[in-house]
């Protein structure tokens, strides 16, 4: 079950991209929910994240880019979680966006950009990424952020295709971000391939194909109307062994998110 924010649906922004999301998911069989009580449509966020075991972490969900708009964070535990039939569920205090969380497909292995460092400054770098070890039960991989990105998330910037694979943003040169990832990753024996990617101004997503919505048998990847649209469908097509469904996401995208951010899975 994918569940996405009510908001898609009564905000006039976001509804023209949401119907062809809405529309896509029906017509390729997955069942989807509106929550209510979002206080923004970024549901993959401040929703908890699954474990390998079945258990699902609630972190603190009080990042520093909404320091100055409070009323934009959605509180889990008081808004969302008594409408929600969710065992196994653990509260944490570490400050983290469930969107900077990119497991593998087992879950051993989840891949977290450094601005994780930079939201709990109370920890020392090797306690917090302990602690995040045993909360994940996963063996934890830090990458470098994007620091002009307002979020810095590593769903913009790398997604696995096999637990020793992964796909990243095309390097731009030699010692740009994107390769500072690829020695990151590839330091823990993780491969990368090359996917396309335009970078954007300001804060939209326009050009990033990675935070794509991913099922058991499909991927639902953001497209926007652009020459490199054609170049991203057909690379998916040749890595993952999945129907690749594209879905126009523009008037989502200019506010800096894409398919990734806004939805959530529930088994």
């Amino acid at each position: 079950m994918i569940y996405l924010s009510y908001l898609l649906k009564t905000n006039d922004t976001y509804i023209p991209a949401a119907e062809r999301l809405f529309t896509s998911l029906i017509d390729h069989g997955v069942p989807y929910k509106l929550i209510e009580n979002t206080r923004d449509i970024w549901l993959r966020d401040f929703m908890p994240v699954k474990t390998k075991s079945g258990k699902y972490i609630s972190f603190r969900y009080e990042p520093s880019y909404l320091k100055d708009y409070p009323e934009l964070r959605t509180d889990f535990r008081k808004e969302i979680a008594p409408s929600l039939s969710l065992e196994n569920l653990v509260y944490s205090d570490i400050s983290l966006d469930g969107g900077n969380i990119v497991f593998s497909p087992s879950r051993k292995t989840a891949v977290i950009s450094d601005r994780i460092f930079i939201e709990n400054r109370n920890y020392s770098s090797a306690e917090l990424v302990q602690e995040l070890e045993q909360l994940l039960e996963a063996r934890v991989i830090i990458i470098p952020s994007l620091r002009c990105d307002m979020t810095g998330h590593a769903d913009g910037m790398v997604r696995f295709v096999d637990e020793n694979t992964v796909i990243g943003n095309a390097s731009r040169s030699l010692f740009g971000l994107e390769a500072h990832i690829k020695l990151a990753l590839r330091n823990h024996g993780i491969e990368v391939i090359d996917f396309p990617y335009l970078d954007s101004k300001g804060d939209s997503a326009v050009g990033c194909y990675l935070n794509f919505l991913e099922t058991e048998q499909a991927i639902f990847m953001p497209v926007f109307g652009i020459d490199m649209d054609s170049e991203a469908i057909e690379t998916a097509k040749k890595i993952f062994n999945k129907t690749i469904i594209p879905v126009n996401i523009n008037e989502i995208a200019e506010y800096g998110g894409l398919l990734n951010c806004i939805s959530w899975e529930f088994e």
